[in-house]
């Protein structure tokens, strides 16, 4: 597998990884602890509505959060950061610019 590949492969056609999360949504959700906040919080609301409400429209509003919040952010998110090359570091400078025919 190659560095920053999400775990689980990718789906082809409209729905691709995270449903379009962008940069900045997948740099705010890279601390594990964000992740596991978020799917806490919806699982949470999932049973307080399973047991509590019996609203079967919320049970199953929330049950497809929590499903939506594992699947991306622990099946599908890139496991590490993709490295960024620097962009100097192709080629050294020259020291005299080449001369013309």
């Amino acid at each position: 597998m190659r560095p920053g590949a999400p775990q689980a492969p990718f789906l082809t056609g409209a729905i691709r990884y995270a449903a379009g999360m962008n940069e900045r949504d997948t740099n705010f959700f890279r601390p594990l602890w964000i992740r596991v906040l978020v799917t806490g919080i919806v699982a949470v609301w999932f049973v307080l509505e399973a047991v509590l409400s019996h609203d079967q429209l919320w049970m199953g509003i929330t049950a497809v959060g929590v499903v939506y919040c594992v699947w991306n952010f622990f099946l599908r998110f890139p496991r590490n950061v993709p490295a960024e090359a620097p962009a100097a570091a192709s080629a050294p400078p020259a020291e005299e610019p080449p001369k013309q025919p």
